[in-house]
């Protein structure tokens, strides 16, 4: 099976397959609870870091809602606003990477994000 062998990558923490959606932002245990894009074997440490990476790029999803309502005309400050949440999606991706099974490496090298 892909992911016993990955449990052995890392640090001596316990290492868990988890399955993520990306694209809903969520860490799942059982592949069957939800649709999900990637999986991985991941540490606690690991885990909470990516939570944290899904967190903030939720809030900037809402300061871009709220900013792209507004009818003003575009300015540099939307390059800004982008180029934050382009950046947090590849620290999500270069974690997903990191902590990947292989057909997951492959994908997400496959995406030309990192």
């Amino acid at each position: 099976m892909e992911g016993q062998g990955e449990q052995l990558r890392g640090s001596d923490e316990e290492r868990q397959h988890l399955y993520v959606s990306v694209q809903a932002g969520q860490i799942l245990t059982d592949p069957e609870a939800a649709a999900y894009e990637l999986d991985i074997v991941a540490n606690e440490e690991e885990v909470s870091r990516l939570r944290e990476l899904f967190e903030e790029l939720s809030s900037m999803a809402e300061a871009e809602l709220g900013y792209y309502a507004r009818p003003v005309a575009k300015s540099d400050h939307d390059e800004t606003i982008n180029g934050a949440s382009d950046e947090i999606i590849t620290r999500i991706y270069r974690l997903l990477y990191e902590c990947g099974t292989e057909s997951t490496r492959r994908h997400i090298s496959s995406m030309g994000l990192l």
